[in-house]
């Protein structure tokens, strides 16, 4: 089967979607989180310029992107194994190499992927009007384009979550949307 066709057969389960967007969308919280603190920090505390925003802000990308990444693969990599141990010694023989195998195999790789991509995006998108400060906005214009860029991200998320629940989605949003808020006012009320 090819990559498509392998990626449409696993968006088909119900059960690996739900793991994979939760991953997507924990780390992408974490993510968003992490960008507004950066970036609240980083304006409080007088970098000097956007870009440097944006070079702090993409090595926080990088290092949640890796950690979501690879801790995923390692967890869904063990938890896959037993599943398939047991498995076998249900059925009394060995699946090493067999299609049940490789399809764990598929939805690891899927679940890291949508895990270390969720706080990339999470980060990375707060970050963007610093690429115009200087040019188009002051350092604080651009912080608080971003704060609401990532609460903008946190809302939807939000409604993302509350609409595949049944839940009343703006409430949803509201509530996550709500924690970009507390961490921008607790940078600015608490020292450091």
């Amino acid at each position: 089967m090819s990559l498509l066709s392998d990626l449409r057969v696993l968006l088909g389960k119900e059960e690996v979607r739900a793991i994979s967007r939760r991953y997507f969308i924990s780390n992408g919280f974490d993510g968003t989180l992490t960008s507004i603190g950066v970036i609240v920090g980083a304006v409080l505390s007088g970098v000097p310029d956007g870009l440097t925003v944006v070079k702090i802000g993409l090595g926080a990308a990088i290092g949640l992107g890796t950690s979501a990444l690879w801790s995923v693969w390692e967890i869904e990599r063990a938890e896959t194994k037993a599943e398939v141990l047991r498995m076998e010694k249900a059925m009394l023989i060995d699946l090493d190499d067999t299609q049940i195998e490789q399809q764990h195999r598929g939805e690891r790789v899927l679940h890291a992927l949508m895990s270390g991509l969720g706080p990339t995006i999470g980060v990375i998108i707060p970050l963007l009007p610093f690429l115009l400060e200087g040019t188009l906005l002051s350092m604080t214009e651009a912080a608080a384009i971003a704060v609401a860029l990532g609460v903008g991200i946190l809302s939807t998320f939000g409604a993302y979550m509350g609409s595949i629940s049944g839940q009343r989605w703006y409430v949803s949003a509201a509530r996550m949307g709500a924690a970009g808020l507390v961490v921008a006012a607790l940078n600015l009320v608490l020292p450091g």
